[in-house]
């Protein structure tokens, strides 16, 4: 006889992992739609707005040497264009151009679960989602 808490985690778990593969197939639909990959395409949506290129990174949990080559590759389409900080010299920032933010604002039309997959949690729900999961990872 099987253990019932057992059968609930194996269906928790099968939870998480449709959640994810929904996320990801929205995603790379998404971005293959406009030739991308998907890490092209959450760099794009990152820079819609000229942020340095070490925020970038951080949205895709990458070093910034590696979004280099991401950003050389949207700025060979016309996608994104870089410069320097007024303020700044020294730092580096990108920017989606007009067609970028076109190609963008298409992304996100394509990707309502993938924009926000709690959508349908209220506030208080999605609290107790985050604490949640703030107890399994600190395990």
């Amino acid at each position: 006889m099987s253990n019932p808490s057992d059968e609930l985690t194996g269906e928790v778990v099968g939870l998480f992992a449709a959640v994810n593969r929904r996320y990801t197939q929205e995603s790379e639909a998404a971005a293959a739609a406009h030739d991308l990959t998907p890490l092209q395409a959450k760099a794009l949506l990152a820079a819609e707005s000229p942020v340095p290129m070490r925020r970038v990174a951080e949205r895709l949990h990458a070093e910034p040497s590696n979004v280099t080559v991401i950003i050389d590759r949207l700025e060979s389409r016309g996608l994104v264009e870089r410069g320097l900080d007024e303020n700044d010299r020294r730092i580096k920032r990108v920017a989606a151009t007009e067609a970028g933010r076109a190609v963008a604002a298409d992304l996100r039309a394509r990707t309502p679960f993938a924009a926000d997959p709690l959508a349908r949690l209220t506030a208080p729900q999605r609290e107790a989602l985050r604490e949640l999961l703030q107890l399994i990872l600190e395990a």
